[in-house]
C-alpha cells in the first residue's frame, strides 16, 4: 500500500495544485472545516446529485454514491418498520438495523428510541441541502450508535435575497405517485424554507401498499454579523403494509407510523472561535398490526403501540488558541424515553395478559457526555488530531472513547490519512426491558476499534480515493439461552475505491467499489459492491446512466442469525433523462432495474423487475 501511495505521489507531482478548490464539511468536526484537515473519510453528496435522479428519499442516492454503504429494500417505494421491514443501513458490515450506524439531521440524532434503529422512510430529499457520510466510528463527537459511522443530512437554506418556489410531480409503475412542493425566502437577515410532499405506491406485490405525507419548515434569523438562530420542524407520517415472505404470505400486517423532529439552534461565528447551543427532540408514534398467516392463521385481536422520544441539549465551542491549532470542547445530554404496549382492536383498552406484559416496556434513560477534540498543524503538510469522550448512561454505565489520527499532505490537493478510532453503542430499551430475552441488570455498551489508512487526491477535473480498514469489535449484544448478554464479536476488513473524472463540460464519469471480508457474515452486507455512472449535460438535456453490481449478499434464510451467502450476483442498470422545455419547466423520466434482474435483499421479498417513473419539474 505504501509503495502504491509513493507512486501516486510521484505521478501526481506534475499536477497544478493551484487548480484545487478546498472542500468544506461539517461532519467530523461539528463546525465547518476544510476536509484536508480531517483524518476521517467523509463523502459529500450535494443537492444537485440528490435531485438529478428525482428520488424522493436520500438513501437510494447514498447507496450509489458511498462505497461500503448498503441499504436494504423490499419494494419500489417505502421501507416500512417491524418484522420484514427494509431500510436497514449498513456501513462496512456494521448494521444500522442494530443501531450501530447513526443518522443525523443537522447533527441531531434520528432513530427509534425503543428499538434503536433508523427510521428510513423519514429521510426525505425535500429537506436536504447536502448529505455528508463519515465512514467509520464517529463516537467521540456523536456518542452512542455512531460506531459504524454517521449519515448527516444538512438541511436547506436560502443564501441570497429573493423567493424560490419548486414543484415536482411524478407517476409510474404500480400506481406510484411522488409529489413535492417547496418555497424558500430570504429577506435581509430572515430566511425560511417550507416544503411538503405526498407519496404513494401499490408496489409489485398484493398487500404491499405504501402512503406517505410529509412536511418540513425551517426559519432562520441573523441576530448580528456573528450570531444567528434557526428553528426547524420535520414531520412525516406513513402507512405501510407488509405482505410477508413469498413462502409465508400475511394478511392485515399493517403499520401506521408518525415521526418528527424539532430543533432550536443558536450559533456564533467569529474569526478565531465558533460554536452552537442546540435543543432538539426526535419523537415518534407507532401503531402496528402484526397480521396473520394467509394459510391457517387467525387475525390479531390486539395492536402493538409505542411512542418514544430522544430529546437533548448539545453545546460545543471550537477555538483557535494559536497558529495552526483548533480545539473543540462539547457537552451532550440526552433523555431517551420509550413506551410500548398493546391495545384491544375492538375496545382500544390496554391488554394486560401475562404474555403482552412481558413484551411491553416503559423506560426512561439518560445519557450525559463531555468530549474534547484537539487538532494541530505541525507544518503546512502535517496535521495531528486526537479526541476523547466520556459517556455515562444511566443504565449501561460509563464508557471512555478515544481516537487519534494523522494527515499528511504531500500535495495541496492530496492527503494520506491514518486513523485509529473507537466506537460504541449503548443497549436499547428493547434489549433491556422487552420480550423474554430482556436484561437490564448487566448489559453494557457494545465496542469496536477501527483502523484505517487512506489516500485521496483531487484536481480540477479528476479526483480519486483509496481506503484500507480493519475493524475489531467485542461485547456485541446477542441472545443466548433466552437472555441478552454481551458476548458477540466482529472482525471485518476491506478496501474501498472511489473516483470521478470530468471529461469535459458535457461528460462526467463517477465510480466507486468496495470489498468486504467478515469473519462472521452479516445479512444484507455484500462482499463486493460496485457503481458506475455516466452523466451527460448538453444544453437542455441531462442524461444519467448508472450501473450497480452486487456480489455475495448474505441472506438470513431461517431467521436464526445464520447467514447464507450463496445468492447469485446481480447487476442493476438505471437511467434518468431530464429535459428543460423552458427556463422554469422541465420533464423527467427514470427507469430502474432495466435488465429486469431477479434478486432480493431481504430474504423472501423479491424486488420488482423493470420500473419506470416520469414527471415534471416547475421552478418559479
Amino acid at each position: 500500500m505504501f509503495l502504491a501511495l509513493a507512486a501516486a505521489v510521484a505521478l501526481c507531482t506534475a499536477q497544478t495544485d493551484s487548480l484545487f478548490l478546498p472542500e468544506v464539511v461539517v461532519t467530523g468536526a461539528r463546525s465547518t472545516v476544510d476536509l484536508r484537515q480531517l483524518p476521517f473519510t467523509v463523502d459529500v453528496i450535494d443537492r444537485q446529485a440528490l435531485t438529478s435522479q428525482q428520488q424522493p428519499n436520500v438513501l437510494p442516492t447514498m447507496l450509489q454514491r458511498v462505497p461500503g454503504l448498503m441499504v436494504t429494500s423490499r419494494a419500489m417505494m417505502g421501507y416500512g418498520v417491524s418484522t420484514g421491514a427494509a431500510g436497514g443501513i449498513l456501513m462496512r458490515g456494521i448494521s444500522g438495523g442494530s443501531g450501530q450506524f447513526l443518522v443525523l439531521i443537522d447533527g441531531h440524532p434520528q432513530y427509534n428510541g425503543v428499538f434503536g434503529h433508523p427510521l428510513s422512510d423519514s429521510y426525505q430529499t425535500l429537506m436536504a441541502e447536502r448529505v455528508e457520510v463519515l465512514r467509520g466510528p464517529a463516537s467521540v463527537l456523536y456518542g452512542s450508535n455512531a460506531m459504524g459511522g454517521v449519515l448527516n443530512i444538512v438541511t436547506r437554506s436560502m443564501n441570497e435575497n429573493g423567493v424560490r418556489t419548486h414543484i415536482n410531480i411524478g407517476a409510474g409503475s404500480y400506481g406510484t405517485l411522488q409529489t413535492e412542493a417547496s418555497n424558500q425566502v430570504r429577506s435581509g437577515r430572515f430566511t425560511s424554507t417550507v416544503a411538503a410532499q405526498y407519496n404513494r405506491s401499490d408496489n409489485h406485490r398484493v398487500n404491499m401498499g405504501f402512503e406517505q405525507f410529509g412536511g418540513f419548515v425551517k426559519l432562520g434569523y441573523e441576530l448580528s454579523n456573528h450570531w444567528n438562530v434557526t428553528t426547524d420542524l420535520n414531520l412525516t407520517h406513513w402507512n405501510a403494509s407488509n405482505p410477508g415472505s413469498v413462502a409465508q404470505p400475511k394478511l392485515e400486517n399493517d403499520q401506521w407510523i408518525t415521526r418528527g423532529s424539532a430543533n432550536l439552534v443558536l450559533e456564533n461565528h467569529y474569526e478565531r472561535t465558533s460554536g452552537a447551543l442546540s435543543i432538539y427532540d426526535n419523537f415518534g408514534r407507532h401503531k402496528i398490526n402484526d397480521g396473520y398467516n394467509e394459510k391457517g392463521g387467525k387475525p390479531q385481536t390486539d395492536l402493538f403501540r409505542s411512542k418514544d422520544a430522544v430529546a437533548g441539549v448539545s453545546w460545543y465551542q471550537s477555538a483557535s488558541l494559536f497558529h495552526g491549532n483548533r480545539i473543540t470542547i462539547g457537552v451532550d445530554y440526552q433523555h431517551i424515553y420509550g413506551r410500548a404496549w398493546y391495545t384491544d382492536r375492538k375496545t382500544g383498552e390496554t391488554v394486560t395478559t401475562k404474555k403482552r406484559l412481558m413484551q411491553s416496556a416503559h423506560a426512561h434513560e439518560d445519557e450525559l457526555a463531555g468530549y474534547v477534540d484537539f487538532r494541530q498543524e505541525l507544518s503546512d503538510r502535517l496535521t495531528l488530531d486526537a479526541g476523547l469522550r466520556y459517556d455515562h448512561h444511566s443504565t449501561a454505565g460509563s464508557e471512555w472513547v478515544p481516537q487519534a489520527g494523522i494527515v499528511w499532505r504531500p500535495l495541496q490537493a492530496a492527503e494520506v490519512r491514518a486513523l485509529a478510532s473507537k466506537g460504541f453503542r449503548n443497549p436499547t430499551t428493547r434489549e433491556m426491558f422487552m420480550y423474554g430475552t430482556a436484561n437490564h441488570d448487566s448489559l453494557r455498551a457494545e465496542r469496536l476499534w477501527n483502523y484505517e489508512l487512506s489516500w485521496r487526491h483531487r484536481t480540477y477535473n479528476f479526483s480519486y480515493g483509496v481506503n484500507l480498514f480493519y475493524i475489531k469489535g467485542d461485547n456485541m449484544i446477542q441472545a443466548v439461552a433466552n437472555r441478552n448478554i454481551n458476548t458477540g464479536e466482529i472482525e471485518n476488513c476491506g478496501l474501498e475505491l472511489e473516483a470521478q473524472y470530468r471529461i469535459n463540460r458535457h461528460w462526467t464519469v463517477t465510480t466507486n467499489h468496495s470489498l468486504l471480508h467478515m469473519a462472521t457474515p452479516v445479512a444484507a452486507a455484500p462482499k463486493y459492491k460496485g457503481f458506475l455512472e455516466t452523466a451527460l449535460h448538453d444544453g437542455k438535456w441531462e442524461v444519467i446512466a448508472s450501473l450497480q453490481y452486487f456480489s455475495g449478499i448474505g441472506l438470513d434464510r431461517d431467521n436464526d442469525g445464520k447467514v447464507d451467502c450463496t445468492q447469485k450476483d446481480f447487476c442493476l442498470v438505471g437511467c434518468t433523462v431530464n429535459y428543460a422545455i423552458l427556463k422554469n419547466l422541465s420533464l423527467w423520466l427514470r427507469g430502474e432495474n432495466l435488465l429486469a434482474q431477479r434478486y432480493e435483499i431481504n430474504y423472501g421479498f423479491p424486488m420488482p423487475k423493470a420500473t419506470f417513473m416520469s414527471g415534471v419539474n416547475i421552478s418559479l
